[in-house]
């Protein structure tokens, strides 16, 4: 790869820190610190009886709890990135974890439904208005031209790790207190919360203590007198950022799908119990790592955008497999197919985000750009489900399965053909 900027297609981005090690340090506490800042929100997935009985609150609101987070995160993206571009990104990561950290111990308390509203409101701001972005240029600005791909993917993967032995750790605990020790389950419930929180609190401190690059500074001094209309109008006139949004809309829906598999698995054409389909989708978040990692360094290797193409479009095929998935027969098949889809989502999600280092994107609006990109990419939150529900319920048993896997495999082409076009694109710069 041509250690010129201009050439590789690369931004003009704030100075690489000094050293491998220096970056890799960094890499990893950025990994541990998204896989840990995040659980403790969704905690739901596995405590979610416990929860409302522990919180005296219904199913209905609890679903306002995560409507309004969800809300929240949506109205954040654009300002998220704004904000990154104007406060060092380890001063927001570091009070995001620390803040993040003390609402849990609020948390734990188990307050009134007023104060929940207020706890997960507050939520949605210390993990998307200043966290997201801010993670997200961090990771860029410290990986060299030729690591984004691996660093990106390392950030994904190993988020996923994170999650799933954070997620190992608390249900053990939880196990051990209520029933090995006889305690309730909301004794078990406030130490899990509470070991979530102690974890965010020390990361953020020791985060808080990594210094910044003098090159990281004196980006910083740049961006001080900036007219954020203008600088959006710049943003929204580049191909490559519009490219690279229709590649993140399209793929992110790759992930949404995996949702729904146990589900569709345990319809009575499939035939496989709850307990064969829960352990073939769990033993799917460990292709997290596998493809997240394992994407990143074929992309560093080869090229980001071949890898993203090819895994877009194979995870489009083997959605079409899935939906064969009543005539074929072989439950073994239909596992390794699951497990492909698994290995090409996380492949597609450890490495979108790498191809914003070639989108020549100057330093100084980098966070702008990241937000910019999240409010496109990641809006099939607020409209998947809504399709998701009127497939299923208007086409009962595995038929609204298919007819919404057969829209999410369209949606794949779609971003595997935007990632051609943003590779061509590459191309004809480098040629230039």
């Amino acid at each position: 790869m041509s250690s010129n900027p201009a050439q590789s297609g690369q931004s003009v981005a704030a100075p690489r820190e000094a050293t491998r090690a220096d970056r890799y340090i960094q890499l990893a506490l950025l990994v541990i610190a998204a896989g840990a800042i995040y659980p403790m929100l969704y905690l739901r997935q596995v405590y979610q009886p416990t929860m409302l009985e522990v919180f005296h609150i219904s199913e209905s609101q609890l679903g306002y709890l995560y409507s309004a987070l969800g809300t929240i995160f949506l109205i954040c993206y654009l300002p998220s990135g704004w904000l990154a571009d104007r406060v060092a990104p380890r001063v927001l990561i570091s009070f995001s974890l620390i803040a993040t950290g003390a609402l849990g111990l609020w948390y734990s308390t188990a307050p009134s439904f007023g104060a929940l509203i207020v706890i997960f409101g507050a939520w949605g701001l210390t993990t998307g208005l200043t966290f997201w972005a801010a993670i997200i240029k961090r990771v860029q600005t410290i990986a060299a031209a030729s690591e984004q791909g691996r660093f990106f993917g390392f950030l994904d993967g190993g988020r996923g790790l994170i999650e799933a032995l954070l997620a190992t750790v608390a249900i053990g605990l939880f196990a051990w207190i209520t029933q090995t020790h006889g305690d309730s389950p909301a004794t078990g419930f406030r130490i899990v919360v509470y070991m979530y929180a102690f974890l965010c609190i020390g990361l953020g401190v020791v985060l808080g203590l990594v210094r910044d690059s003098q090159g990281a500074q004196a980006a910083q001094a740049k961006r001080e007198k900036r007219n954020v209309l203008r600088d959006l109008g710049v943003l929204l006139k580049n191909p490559q950022l519009w490219l690279l949004s229709a590649i993140v809309f399209c793929g992110y829906q790759v992930f949404w799908a995996t949702y729904s598999f146990s589900a569709y698995l345990h319809e009575k054409e499939i035939g496989l119990s709850v307990v064969a389909a829960g352990f073939i989708t769990t033993a799917k978040l460990w292709m997290r790592p596998i493809g997240g990692i394992g994407g990143g360094f074929l992309g560093d290797r080869f090229s980001k955008t071949s890898v993203l193409v090819f895994a877009l479009f194979a995870a489009a095929i083997a959605l079409l497999g899935l939906m064969a998935a009543p005539s074929i027969g072989s439950h073994v098949l239909i596992a390794v197919i699951v497990l492909f889809i698994g290995v090409m989502t996380y492949a597609i999600r450890g490495l979108y985000w790498s191809l914003l280092d070639q989108c020549k994107v100057p330093a100084e609006v980098m966070g702008l750009a990241i937000g910019l990109v999240s409010v496109i990419g990641y809006s099939p939150d607020a409209v998947l489900p809504l399709i998701n529900g009127y497939l299923t319920q208007n086409y009962p048993g595995v038929h609204g399965y298919q007819l919404y896997f057969g829209y999410i495999a369209c949606m794949s082409t779609l971003g595997g053909i935007a990632a051609l076009v943003f590779k061509h694109r590459l191309n004809k710069q480098d040629q230039a």
